[in-house]
């Protein structure tokens, strides 16, 4: 495996990318194909930097942190320029609130494993109910903390989540326009450079078909 360089390296992206490129932290990307090989997230070598055989795994500062939120909060802790989690109690628990909705309520309900389980042939309904049941919750919620972005007016962890999880409904199709909250935070996030150089479609390993 590549070794890290000085900021670290990442397997699987998404919010924590977006993470990194917001402080300005260099880091190496190595794609971990969920498919190919019968999913190298298998691979003895993945499973021993996370043994939930899960991305994304963030290599830094001579340590191995599997969990997208658990990456972010350290790199909130150790790197806290700029900020991600507002310094007001009310407003971090709102950053908090949302981050886990969708992280806990909706991705995992759409992600590979998940749709292996339920057949092929149920997959795009499954996931686009996951997805609508968990974005009526979202948009509600939005609608009393929304500025610009997510939480008032700077971009905090809640965004680093709604962006991938935007790109999944997406790709499985789903009508946003019964969001348009979700959809105008997207909208305004995917103008900034964190944003467009870690969203999935940009990713060295994404299908050809998924490009931006």
């Amino acid at each position: 495996m590549p070794g890290p360089r000085p900021g670290g390296s990442t397997q699987g992206c998404g919010g924590p990318c977006a993470a990194l490129a917001l402080k300005s932290i260099d880091y190496e990307t190595i794609p971990i194909n969920l498919v190919k090989d019968g999913g190298q997230q298998f691979s003895e070598e993945f499973q021993a930097l996370n043994p939930m055989k899960q991305v994304p795994a963030l290599k830094i500062d001579g340590i191995t942190i599997g969990q997208s939120l658990a990456i972010i909060e350290y790199l909130e802790e150790t790197r806290p320029t700029p900020q991600l989690l507002p310094q007001d109690p009310k407003k971090r628990a709102y950053v908090r609130m949302i981050s886990d909705l969708i992280t806990g309520g909706i991705q995992p309900l759409q992600n590979l494993s998940v749709l292996k389980q339920v057949g092929q042939e149920n997959q795009l309904t499954w996931a686009q109910k996951a997805i609508t049941s968990g974005f009526n919750a979202l948009e509600q919620i939005l609608q009393s903390t929304a500025g610009r972005y997510c939480v008032g007016d700077e971009v905090s962890m809640a965004d680093l989540c709604l962006v991938p999880q935007v790109a999944n409904a997406e790709r499985f199709k789903v009508d946003l326009m019964p969001y348009p909250t979700i959809s105008r935070i997207n909208k305004t996030l995917l103008a900034l450079e964190a944003f467009q150089v870690s969203h999935p479609c940009r990713q060295p390993d994404t299908p050809p078909e998924l490009r931006a």
